[in-house]
């Protein structure tokens, strides 16, 4: 397979591509033509078919695979493909695992280092809320292990939902093992709860856009109120207890501005917040320099999230 990150200008394409978007415009002149994002594994390309209507272009929709004839050029700094010919990709002549972005670590044995936290937690009213989540539901831990943590800046592959979620778990557990004034199980078993509300703010695989109900509550919230309404259902759950999980969910992105509805102000809000936060920053800066080869220390641009010029340090 020709993967996307592999392509150079002047090559000629015949291959097989998510259509990962497709939106009619019209040129300067008027002149109708279709925008497309292709999409593998190893990231996304930009396409124009500049004659719709012409022979060899065939009906296709938004999220088929798509086989597709034309010749990388360059427009703007960035690779695009011009389209000559495509047609609707037939069952059998791909592989959808080859489309999607995964994580580089295998999923399931993720999701046992995660339960391997459950296991280790004293607190029985918390033990049993991440059971009920992560050992008792099927369906749950299904979607929890294919979801991504975000539609871009970070963890955005199938899998990431997970892979974010261990880390963020992991530097809980470090940080209740060296600071002591925090209540291990309570900031672990927050951690690994603080983005299931992502499973229905984003929708699956291969769209990974934000959901209506992502729009109007988002991941917060949602999670929050899931959190909540699953703690009704354990017989004698302490509500100071509940009250305490609720607000780490609601305070883990640490400021207003942000979009936590509130601000930490338990320990254990505090280190959920750095936690969530430096795995994000971490795992964002992989993403933006992972093209870039070891020991290349050209200054890669400015980022607007990191508001600073970047680059690789060097061997």
């Amino acid at each position: 397979m020709h993967y996307i990150e592999t392509l150079r200008e002047g090559e000629r394409v015949n291959e097989i591509y998510l259509c990962k978007n497709k939106q009619s415009a019209l040129t300067k002149a008027g002149k109708p033509y279709e925008a497309l994002i292709l999409q593998d594994k190893t990231g996304t390309l930009d396409a124009k078919i500049w004659e719709p209507g012409s022979v060899g272009i065939d009906d296709f929709d938004r999220f088929d695979y798509i086989n597709v004839v034309g010749d990388i050029t360059s427009f703007q700094g960035a690779l695009q493909l011009n389209v000559k010919r495509v047609r609707k990709a037939a069952e059998g002549e791909y592989e959808p695992k080859e489309y999607l972005p995964v994580s580089e670590y295998n999923v399931d044995e993720m999701y046992e280092q995660l339960l391997g936290y459950i296991k280790q937690m004293k607190n029985p009213y918390l033990k049993k809320l991440a059971g009920s989540f992560f050992i008792e539901d099927a369906d749950f831990a299904k979607r929890f292990k294919f979801h991504s943590a975000a539609k871009s800046v970070h963890h955005g592959f199938v899998g990431g939902l997970l892979e974010h979620t261990l880390s963020v778990t992991k530097l809980s557990a470090y940080f209740a093992d060296n600071y002591k004034i925090l209540n291990k199980d309570l900031l672990v078993c927050a951690a690994m709860f603080h983005d299931i509300g992502k499973l229905e703010e984003l929708s699956t695989f291969p769209e990974n856009d934000y959901t209506d109900e992502g729009q109007l509550l988002g991941h917060i919230m949602i999670g929050a109120m899931e959190i909540a309404e699953r703690i009704k259902t354990i017989d004698g759950f302490p509500v100071k207890l509940a009250h305490e999980m609720e607000h780490c969910i609601l305070a883990h992105h640490g400021e207003l501005e942000y979009g936590s509805p509130k601000k930490p102000a338990l320990p254990e809000a505090v280190a959920l917040s750095y936690a969530d936060n430096i795995d994000a920053k971490m795992e964002t800066m992989r993403e933006l320099l992972a093209n870039v080869p070891e020991g290349d220390t050209q200054w890669q641009g400015f980022n607007r999230l990191f508001e600073s010029n970047i680059r690789r340090s060097s061997i």
